[in-house]
């Protein structure tokens, strides 16, 4: 077993880290944040993930995994550190993984594994953190293994994916492929490939959720087409799903999360060539405004109205609000200009009474209301995540009168809130 230092606990982080404690490793967890770290210390964990907590603490308690103050010396270290987006720029911001070279420049000796698992633009491993861990007097690929090694799992299911789901590894040449390959088949139960170099480790990773984000935009433009034909977009899919080369995803309300939004920018960071996924980025970032168009076409104008968000994660029965597709429209919403309204305008956008609701999510900066308070008179109604609570939703029990339903997540039964009285759209 050997000693690992594994660089930022987040949703990535956190759930390695304490895996490779739990496999006997000898773990150092590092976070740049001190709230962070202290709440770990004290045996909290800030994340909202099924099992992380009872498996982090095991991995504590077993002091196999200990949360340190500082960067230290170890015969790994793995980078886990976020990769924001900068949504004008349409590129990724880099500088934490410049941060977390320079935090290990220090600490790197001689035989040293060095891991990049962040999602990154192609070339990144080898254009930008080489250059800032040689800064250290040692050469990549002769004194020190450097690698990319893309993580693949999804909130919900972390703990599993980690062991179950196929690695993919590349590194600057064989020799720190194969040091990354021990470590990973200590714990993946799963295929290890490897790939001819690190870049091709990056590229393979973004182009794996650019082809779900772009197959769910065919299949949302799919459901326009079906919406102007009258017709139940979400059968047409699954017959059509009947050939044996057809594969459609669903249609909904957009795509959340840090991946399938953001992936196909930074495959494109260091191109000319992006047409095809820029079109799809559109059409998947538009399907806000075309529920906008849908409640408007039914209430005659949002404008004056209120309108319950039910679901503002972005995915189903976890607590994630990253690039919520909930959070979008609702942003949207309270944001359309006032010459497209003729209703008074409240900080530069019209009088839209916009009410959220959330089972899941735990977040002090949004004001998250009561199931009875968001629903009870309220004129239109988006289903925007596939939490399992709002599938036995009763339509009898809510105290509105004729509101629009727009189901982005085909999670009710529409005859049976058509029968209680609704207007019920799904998308």
């Amino acid at each position: 077993m050997s000693s690992v230092c594994v660089h930022g606990l987040g949703y990535i982080g956190l759930p390695t880290a304490a895996m490779l404690a739990n496999y006997d490793h000898e773990v150092y967890g590092y976070d740049t944040s001190e709230e962070v770290t202290e709440q770990l210390r004290g045996g909290e964990v800030h994340l909202d993930e099924p099992g992380l907590r009872a498996f982090v603490t095991q991995a504590l308690e077993s002091g196999q995994l200990e949360i340190v103050e500082e960067v230290v010396e170890a015969k790994y270290h793995i980078i886990c550190v976020p990769t924001p987006f900068d949504d004008e720029k349409k590129k990724a911001d880099l500088n934490y993984i410049e941060q977390a070279g320079e935090a290990i420049v220090p600490n790197l000796v001689a035989g040293d594994t060095v891991i990049l698992e962040s999602t990154v633009p192609p070339g990144t491993t080898v254009n930008v953190l080489q250059p800032v861990l040689e800064e250290s007097g040692l050469t990549a690929g002769d004194d020190f293994a450097l690698v990319h090694c893309p993580e693949t799992v999804l909130p919900g299911n972390i703990i599993t994916e980690l062991r179950q789901n196929n690695r993919i590894i590349g590194g600057v040449n064989g020799v720190s492929t194969q040091a990354a390959v021990r470590l990973y088949d200590s714990f993946v139960e799963a295929d290890i490939r490897t790939t001819q170099d690190a870049t091709t480790a990056e590229f393979v990773k973004l182009i794996q959720n650019t082809f779900r984000d772009t197959n769910i935009a065919l299949a949302n433009e799919v459901a326009k087409l079906a919406h102007d034909y009258d017709i139940d977009s979400r059968e047409a899919i699954d017959l059509a799903n009947e050939h044996p080369r057809v594969d459609l995803l669903q249609p909904g309300p957009g795509v959340g999360g840090h991946c399938l939004p953001i992936d196909p920018w930074f495959l494109g960071q260091n191109s000319d060539e992006l047409e095809l996924i820029e079109i799809a980025r559109q059409v998947n970032d538009g399907m806000s405004q075309y529920i906008i168009e849908i409640l408007n076409e039914r209430l005659g104008t949002v404008a004056g109205k209120k309108i319950a968000i039910l679901g503002v994660a972005y995915k189903g029965n976890v607590g994630d609000t990253r690039k919520s597709p909930g959070l979008k429209l609702a942003r949207e919403l309270q944001s359309i200009p006032r010459e497209e309204s003729e209703a008074v305008a409240v900080d530069g956008g019209v009088d839209v009474e916009v009410m959220l609701h959330d089972p899941h999510v735990i977040d002090q900066t949004l004001q998250l209301e009561s199931l009875d308070d968001v629903l009870n008179e309220a004129d239109g109604i988006v289903i925007a995540t596939d939490h399992d609570e709002y599938e036995t939703l009763d339509p009898t029990q809510i105290e509105t009168d004729e509101a629009v339903v727009v189901d982005a997540r085909a999670m009710i039964d529409d005859t049976q809130w058509q029968r209680a009285g609704f207007d019920v759209v799904t998308i």
